[in-house]
């Protein structure tokens, strides 16, 4: 079961095209991590883990914000002794599998059910859901299992796109994968497009960024979300399911 937490900060995507690492969501992440005196930053989904690091320490101190990696000494301790959670993007297999076998889930579970700030970009906000069953990701490792932190209601699908009627291909889409994952599950998908990110406060998740968001609930068709949406107050409005895809 999913438990409140002191706050959540769920991006999809970490860079835009002609932008810096987190440059689209500086503002946002400043007044997510207002007053923390160290982030601990888990750089886990990439194979480059100081390389990340730093790339993540530079960003963070352009915000004011002092930060550790959880990878430079003991992962579970710099949990512990850190107010504020940042885990980046990358592959969601590698990173599950990562954090599971060093006994970090318990450590952010417990942490962030205390008030600890967390926030997560891409892969990182794959991790913070129930399971990574919606993740984009190849499954490079086995990560012994699927399910994940626990700390959000709802699955997350980041870096959402739209079928371009343009182009021939015989995949699924991306709301046809979905629709299997409703075969089989009842949890809410959100589908956040690129720049797009979920608050989630006060057993609230506000939806912010000018290209919105899917939202996929089984059993109906696909609801489109805009920046301010609150995504219990839509789904409690319990969408006629023989509706078309709705601009809210």
């Amino acid at each position: 079961m999913s438990r409140q937490t002191g706050g959540l900060l769920l991006i999809s995507n970490s860079t835009n095209p002609g932008e810096g690492y987190l440059d689209h969501c500086a503002d946002v992440l400043s007044g997510h991590f207002e007053g923390a005196k160290q982030i601990a930053f888990v750089p886990y989904a990439m194979a480059d883990l100081d390389g990340y690091a730093e790339m993540a320490r530079r960003r963070f101190e352009k915000l004011g914000l002092k930060m550790i990696s959880v990878h430079e000494g003991d992962p579970v301790q710099a949990v512990s002794q850190s107010d504020g959670f940042f885990v980046g993007g990358g592959n969601s297999f590698r990173l599950l599998a990562r954090v599971r076998s060093l006994g970090m889930i318990e450590a952010i579970r417990k942490r962030v059910g205390e008030g600890v700030p967390y926030a997560g970009a891409s892969a990182g906000s794959n991790l913070a859901g129930p399971s990574i069953k919606t993740t984009n990701d190849m499954p490079i490792v086995d990560s012994g299992g699927l399910d994940a932190l626990d700390l959000f209601r709802y699955q997350i699908n980041p870096h959402y796109v739209d079928r371009d009627p343009d182009v021939a291909h015989g995949g699924e889409t991306r709301a046809q994968r979905i629709a299997e994952f409703h075969e089989e599950n009842e949890t809410p998908v959100i589908g956040l497009y690129e720049g797009s990110l979920l608050i989630h406060r006060d057993f609230e998740t506000t939806l912010r960024g000018n290209r919105g968001a899917v939202l996929f609930l089984r059993g109906a068709q696909p609801l489109a979300m805009s920046d301010g949406a609150i995504v219990e107050r839509i789904i409690a409005r319990k969408p006629d399911n023989a509706s078309s895809e709705q601009t809210l």
